[in-house]
């Protein structure tokens, strides 16, 4: 018996990888984060498949999913939206699945803010503008930020911040940021990347507060902020410069 651990992407039911598709299909029991992994995922389960919402569940009635498979010798495929590697909550799972023997594998998904890329049209890396893309959230009950990871500290290198979790902290990461941005600062909010009522918000670390008081988000939002976002007079990347030799091009 083994639990799959699978990334189920950001949302859109076609946005998971063929292994993490194929893997649910293959087992007889699906546990699945029902408040933020879209149900659609679910068509994929074989027919009289056992399907679970862990999303009221505690870890230890999690736990006790995992061991009644285990003796029912049911492989399981435990959906995580996003991709397992960032705030997917896996590493405690695992710790006790070892703590009882038992095997899992893990499979990546489309991360969150690949998604939210995608729908704002943006690479998020511009050549001499920003080379750098740091993912973070803001302290919150679940789950509190180590002392060294802050805003004004990642915001302080000038990076792409893709920040998760935070937008009820909207009014915080504007003032952590706006002295190091600057007012003008593009932001860009993007409310469930993939899914059918996928909503982006657009405007300035000096307007965006205003512009989502005017259409309240309450959850599933991913903050950009950054001067890639809206920046258009830069140098084009030597990759493709004719005048560029890289050992696949053949060129004397």
């Amino acid at each position: 018996m083994t639990v799959h651990f699978i990334g189920a992407g950001p949302g859109a039911a076609d946005l998971i990888t063929v292994r993490g598709r194929d893997l649910i299909g293959k087992c007889p029991v699906c546990l699945y984060a029902g408040s933020i992994v879209s149900p659609d995922l679910l068509a994929y389960c074989p027919p009289g498949a056992r399907i679970v919402d862990t999303a009221p569940m505690s870890l230890d009635e999690i736990e006790a999913e995992y061991l009644r498979a285990a003796n029912a010798g049911e492989d399981i495929a435990r959906l995580h939206s996003g991709d397992l590697s960032v705030w997917s909550a896996v590493a405690e799972q695992i710790r006790r699945l070892e703590k009882h023997g038992i095997a899992y594998t893990m499979t990546p998904g489309v991360p969150s803010f690949a998604a939210a890329a995608a729908a704002l049209g943006r690479e998020l890396t511009i050549p001499e503008v920003a080379q750098s893309l740091v993912l973070t959230r803001v302290s919150g009950r679940a789950s509190p930020m180590p002392g060294g990871e802050t805003l004004t500290q990642f915001g302080a290198t000038g990076a792409t911040l893709a920040i998760h979790l935070a937008i009820h902290a909207l009014d915080r990461v504007v003032s952590d940021l706006t002295p190091l941005y600057r007012a003008e600062c593009p932001v860009a909010i993007v409310v469930k990347a993939s899914w059918e009522d996928e909503r982006i918000v657009r405007g300035t670390l000096g307007d965006i507060e205003a512009k989502v008081a005017a259409e309240p988000i309450e959850r599933t939002a991913i903050i950009f902020v950054g001067p890639s976002l809206s920046s258009t007079d830069f140098r084009e990347s030597s990759l493709y410069d004719a005048t560029y030799q890289r050992r696949f091009r053949g060129r004397q």
